[in-house]
């Protein structure tokens, strides 16, 4: 199980084996190198740990223990973690600012306590057999354990194909779960109690909002240089990803600002100049005196590396997207360089994307359904789908139009994106299709809504549905996680320290998105700090080429195998008929961008049931230097 997931952390690797237990650690060095080897106990030897992630603020719970005259063997914050669990059991996680996972066995109650960081960036999956309990850090060494043999979980592929990820802890995998961001579990003796320890909440009452700027600007400046000060906490060089936007800039401006020392910088560029954002991010680079290096992913490149990147994702993927960031941490790691700290969570946090101001023209629109004006605004949001450039009114409606006059709706800002996606599901083999109705696929996300969102402002609501939906499931893992963590690279993500979330979920949305200028709180805050042109640039979507990379004259051959007609019909996931059809309209390019998020599914699919369930290879990682524990 631990050489499956070896590059996760090549440093070290240990074992506890005790009375009807068994855990297990491969260690990516990072804080205290001598003495924080795992399995870890307490003095008693009655509590063991295994821990994969960071507990930042571990130097200062660490010195309030040692006023209350507890003793440490270690440096580590492994042993923070412990100490916690040993004085406040599960309550400890109030304590701890950081991303992490990790398992505490208690020897005396033979009880096993899971736990997972608040917004979910380090994975925990699971799974309950009649032999026992399960757990790993990634699904594939769930299933190496021999305890499961691999079958495909079709609803779960299906809420994938509509909501970019599962719902409700499912994965693509019968019988595999997902600790939600959060939470806790505890097992003992068969029995698993899941509970809830930290939730992303917005206020129901006007006056609970932050509305003054100074305020705001103030706040968000001290809680982010903080942030970033205790996530420059490290034993060897921490580095940052410069992607050209403001986020990343801004993550670049206080790391200089806090460490003066040269500042590594890495960036990801395209041969194709509509994806490319590289001029910004060496314009960046040289206004905050950076040691940069920038890497161009070609198309070929992306497609020579797409097999690797979803046995590292374990689920489909409906972009290439995370293929970039897997080559732009292989180029970090090759410098030798463990940890890079990135800009994620700020568009979730300060109403960046376009989903949220397609949300407010489409309720502008709603007022009036029948305007042929007012869809007009929406071409505005996405100059690079060129369909809809040239479109009138009536056209725009028939692409935008979905629901429209349903604002009453809890999930109105996504409806129309889950709408669009889910038409992938067409594609799924008739044979298997569950749920296809809408209606049943949008039901299960209703289910995990807090009894309070009904009561928050249209933009919280989409805020809180792309941040525990998308941002969770899809962003922080198949293009976070573990796109770095396959090159043993640690991300750092300054935006989603809880006490930044805390704080921006209480700014009123007119500080987030004033009208239709996104993150302007931000933008105000870093005036004069970063380049004008950074602060005044169109919103840029990150995206990587799809069919252009796939279907050409130099495509590897894999892509035209996993594509025939003779394996779809072997695997039987999809309708050969209706991937074939696909496949023509892309080669003649008059496809339109929901076409290349169905071959981009389709393909990782494929692979992803290949490499999984039908040829699954023993582990070739030797294993030689693990360390064993066994205790009576």
């Amino acid at each position: 199980m631990l050489g499956r997931i070896r590059y996760r952390g090549p440093d070290e690797s240990g074992i506890y084996i005790g009375r009807n237990i068994g855990i297990g650690n491969v260690r990516l060095s990072i804080i205290d190198l001598s003495t924080g080897q795992q399995p870890m106990s307490n003095d008693e030897r009655s509590l063991w740990i295994v821990y994969n992630g960071e507990v930042f603020n571990y130097i200062e719970l660490r010195q309030d223990l040692i006023k209350k005259g507890v003793r440490f063997r270690t440096d580590s914050d492994t042993e923070v973690i412990l100490k916690y669990f040993e004085l406040y059991g599960e309550t400890c996680l109030d304590y701890f600012n950081g991303q992490f996972a990790f398992a505490i066995w208690d020897t005396r109650k033979e009880q096993l306590f899971l736990a997972r960081d608040r917004v979910g960036i380090r994975p925990l999956f699971y799974s309950k057999q009649a032999g026992g309990f399960i757990f790993g850090s990634e699904i594939k060494a769930v299933l190496q354990s021999g305890m499961i043999s691999p079958e495909i979980n079709y609803k779960g592929l299906q809420q994938v194909f509509t909501f970019w990820t599962t719902i409700n802890s499912g994965t693509c995998f019968k019988d595999i779960f997902e600790v939600p961001p959060g939470h806790y579990m505890i097992v003992s003796k068969g029995n698993t109690r899941l509970k809830c320890y930290w939730n992303l909440e917005f206020p129901t009452d006007e006056r609970d909002y932050i509305t003054r700027i100074d305020e705001a600007i103030s706040g968000l400046s001290d809680l982010f240089e903080d942030a970033v000060r205790l996530r420059l906490r490290a034993d060897v060089q921490v580095a940052a990803y410069l992607s050209g936007g403001i986020d990343s800039s801004t993550t670049t401006y206080f790391i200089k600002k806090i460490a003066r020392d040269n500042l590594n910088t890495f960036s990801i560029g395209f041969q194709d100049s509509e994806f490319d954002e590289t001029a910004f991010q060496n314009e960046v680079a040289d206004y905050l005196d950076t040691k940069h290096s920038g890497y161009t992913c070609t198309n070929n490149e992306i497609a020579q590396a797409f097999p690797d990147v979803i046995r590292h994702t374990e689920f489909p993927v409906l972009r290439t997207a995370p293929v970039p960031m897997y080559l732009l941490s292989k180029n970090v790691r090759k410098n030798n360089i463990k940890v890079v700290i990135t800009g994620e969570g700020a568009d979730e946090m300060l109403g960046g994307y376009n989903i949220f101001k397609e949300m407010i023209i489409r309720r502008f629109w709603a007022k009036y359904p029948d305007s042929e004006y007012r869809p007009l605004l929406l071409k505005k949001l996405y100059p690079y789908i060129p369909q809809l450039q040239n479109q009138s009114g009536r056209m725009l409606k028939f692409f935008f139009g979905y629901r429209l006059t349903d604002t009453y709706s809890p999930i109105y800002s996504h409806l129309l994106r889950w709408n669009n996606s889910s038409k992938i599901i067409g594609y799924l083999n008739k044979d298997i299709i569950t749920n296809h109705d809408n209606v049943d696929q949008f039901s299960d996300v209703l289910m995990i809504l807090d009894p309070s969102f009904n009561g928050y402002a249209p933009l919280a609501k989409a805020q809180w549905l792309e941040s525990r939906i998308f941002m969770t499931g899809y962003l922080l893992s198949s293009q976070g996680d573990r796109m770095a963590m396959a090159n043993s690279v640690e991300g750092r993500y300054p935006f989603l320290d809880h006490r930044i979330v805390e704080f921006c979920a209480r700014l009123h949305p007119d500080l987030k998105l004033k009208g239709m200028n996104e993150k302007y709180i931000l933008k105000k805050m870093m005036a004069g700090k970063i380049p004008q042109s950074v602060l005044t640039r169109s919103k840029q979507a990150y995206r990587a080429p799809i069919s252009e990379s796939f279907l050409n004259s130099n495509s590897p051959e894999y892509v035209k195998d996993y594509l025939s007609s003779s394996k779809i019909k072997s695997f039987g996931i999809f309708e050969s008929e209706r991937v074939t059809s696909l496949l023509d309209k892309l080669s003649m390019h008059t496809a339109s961008e929901l076409e290349n998020m169905a071959l981009a599914a389709i393909l990782s699919t494929q692979i992803m049931y290949d490499q999984m369930i039908r040829n699954r290879s023993k582990p070739t990682i030797n294993m030689s230097d693990c360390k064993i524990i066994y205790q009576e």
